[in-house]
């Protein structure tokens, strides 16, 4: 769900984008996760309130040629009503039914994108209920505090009141987010029932979750709850905001799988808009950041790109070449936003998430951009390899390798940039992915070229032809 700032009152929507996101816990002994999705891919495209006939599509047409590693939905589980994207954050029950599809349509996406060597990892909604009444998508009547055959009012937590000190962990722990029903995650029932749930979605074939609102759930109860499943190797990240000063911190998150690091992207936006991309040759554990091995990051997600905390689809060459470098640099698991325009932050997906064809109807289709789309095989490429090689001019052109197996150079100055760049790549002739021409790199390992003002340049071993 959304980003909080400290001692700002938000909108509805943005407190409930908060929800989803932010709650987690850490226990000694708890299985290590890495940051990746099961397999060596460790790119996940995000197809954010696709409907699952679509995402089933997509896997087949360009995630599984393109590389992709996994794809991540929209929450399954029946949810509140209405055609904001803030409604898959309200939980009525966990039937899989709501407006993106079925619980067949959500199996025959799970097969068909295994078909295509695409992994699934489903956004998972634990911390919490909604906060109203009504009808679900799925048909089942509910209050805030009651909803028949899944929870009653002696499921929640004692606390209703919304979160109000986040410097306190049974505050931020045991009170509502955004005035949604908190689950009592420490009662055995609610436990058992948050993991028949999960085990639900893994017969079902789903690889991975990623927690919402990790950061609202005390860690020993994540860590119960996953002992509970029947795949105890099954890919796990969580929605964790950092925060100065708070008591829960991200980093606890790390013992029972992968936390989100949400500073890399609001960080990115600030390099990109006021700084000098100079400044990226430590970026990751040299800026303090959590481990990459356990760390998922990103350029923008559903909530930060509303809010206007990390570059978004608006932001043009810097949105761009900040996804080229993301994919480039050996920090992390990446996550590929892909979503559509939006001009009110509350509005839903186009036409009930169907998707037609990308870059209609607003859908943007980030995860199939040409600059993007590239950059996922340099990534499997490079697998393995650290940073060799860096330089910059001092201010706004940067390039690295990864080792023998790719090279990129990134221009975010208002002119060309004309050198001859040092890699580690074994001399011949390579693609460059980015600008579809061929690089030839001699016996010392150089190459000469001209990159164009906002552009980027890229070569991996394995693209040798155009």
């Amino acid at each position: 769900m959304a980003a909080r700032k400290t001692g700002v009152r938000r909108p509805l929507a943005a407190t409930l984008a908060l929800a989803a996101g932010v709650a987690g816990g850490l226990v000694a002994g708890a299985p290590q996760a890495q940051a990746a999705p099961p397999g060596g891919k460790d790119v996940t495209a995000v197809l954010f309130e696709w409907e699952y006939a679509s995402v089933a599509k997509a896997c087949t047409d360009q995630l599984g040629p393109d590389g992709y590693g996994a794809v991540q939905v929209s929450p399954p589980q029946e949810r509140l009503q209405g055609e904001a994207w803030w409604a898959a954050y309200q939980p009525v029950s966990y039937k899989i039914g709501t407006r993106l599809g079925d619980r067949s349509a959500f199996k025959n996406m799970v097969d068909t994108c295994h078909s295509a060597g695409v992994k699934v990892v489903a956004d998972a909604v634990i911390n919490h209920m909604t906060n109203a009444s009504g009808t679900g998508s799925a048909g089942s009547r509910f209050t805030k505090y009651d909803y028949p055959g899944t929870y009653s009012r002696f499921d929640m937590d004692n606390c209703q009141a919304s979160i109000s000190n986040y410097q306190d962990r049974w505050n931020t722990q045991n009170c509502e987010l955004g005035g949604l029903a908190d689950l009592d995650t420490g009662e055995e029932y609610v436990r058992g029932r948050i993991a028949t749930y999960l085990n639900d979605l893994l017969s079902l074939g789903v690889d991975g979750f990623r927690v919402d609102a990790a950061k609202h759930i005390p860690v020993d109860d994540l860590k119960n709850i996953k002992s509970r499943l029947n795949k105890q190797d099954v890919y796990w990240k969580q929605e964790t905001l950092y925060g100065a000063n708070e008591a829960v911190s991200p980093s606890e998150y790390t013992a029972v799988g992968d936390a989100q690091e949400f500073r890399y992207a609001w960080d990115l936006k600030r390099v990109f808009n006021d700084e000098k991309l100079a400044y990226l040759k430590n970026y990751g554990e040299g800026w303090g950041y959590m481990p990459g091995s356990k760390s998922s990051v990103f350029v923008t997600n559903h909530d930060t790109e509303r809010h206007g905390q990390s570059l978004n689809y608006k932001d043009g060459a810097k949105y761009t070449l900040a996804h080229v470098f993301m994919l480039a640099l050996p920090y992390g698991s990446p996550d590929v936003h892909s979503g559509y325009e939006f001009s009110n932050n509350d509005a839903g997906s186009p036409d009930g998430g169907h998707v037609k064809a990308c870059y209609n109807d607003g859908w943007k289709c980030q995860h199939a951009w040409p600059e993007i789309k590239s950059m996922v095989k340099f990534r499997n490429a490079a697998h393995g390899k650290g940073m060799t090689n860096w330089w910059d001019n001092g201010n706004d052109a940067i390039a690295f390798g990864r080792g023998d197996k790719a090279y990129v150079v990134i221009n975010h100055e208002g002119h060309a940039v004309n050198r001859t760049f040092q890699t580690s790549l074994a001399a011949g002739t390579y693609c460059d992915v980015q600008g579809r021409r061929t690089v030839n790199v001699n016996g010392s390992g150089q190459f000469t070229a001209s990159v164009a003002p906002d552009t980027a340049l890229a070569l991996h071993v394995g693209a040798r032809k155009c």
